[in-house]
């Protein structure tokens, strides 16, 4: 069974920077290793907001971003550790949320959508205050 732990997460001035990280384990990535493919995601949700994909890399090493983070946030993954990364810049008070990882074993256009991910993990929280 695929587990994905988070990490990073923590109070941050604007302006400042974070990098967080997702640990998998149990089964790499979930890939479909009929097609060799998968899929990974980093998401976020405010308080009172809907969860929404924020960055995406698939099995291809191609990326997405969400033009609220484009320029300011990396996605990247190392496979010799089943880690995937989100690099934050420039962070600002909008950034402010709990931080999902989410990796599922298809890559469909609707990256950005909850539904496009079976697994989950528990989340880390970005607090972006002066």
């Amino acid at each position: 069974e695929l587990q994905l732990v988070e990490s990073g997460g923590d109070f941050v001035q604007p302006g400042g920077s974070l990098r967080l990280n997702c640990k998998t384990s149990g089964s790499t990535y979930n890939k479909n290793y009929r097609t060799n493919t998968y899929c990974m995601g980093w998401f976020r949700q405010a308080p009172g907001k809907e969860r929404e994909g924020i960055a995406t890399i698939d099995s291809y090493a191609s990326t997405m971003y969400a033009d609220s983070v484009k320029g300011r946030f990396t996605i990247s993954r190392d496979d010799a550790t089943n880690t995937l990364y989100l690099h934050m810049n420039s962070l600002e008070p909008e950034d402010t949320a709990w931080y999902y990882c989410a990796v599922d074993s298809t890559i469909r256009d609707m990256w950005y959508h909850p539904s496009a991910y079976a697994n989950w993990g528990q989340g880390t929280q970005v607090t972006v205050s002066s």
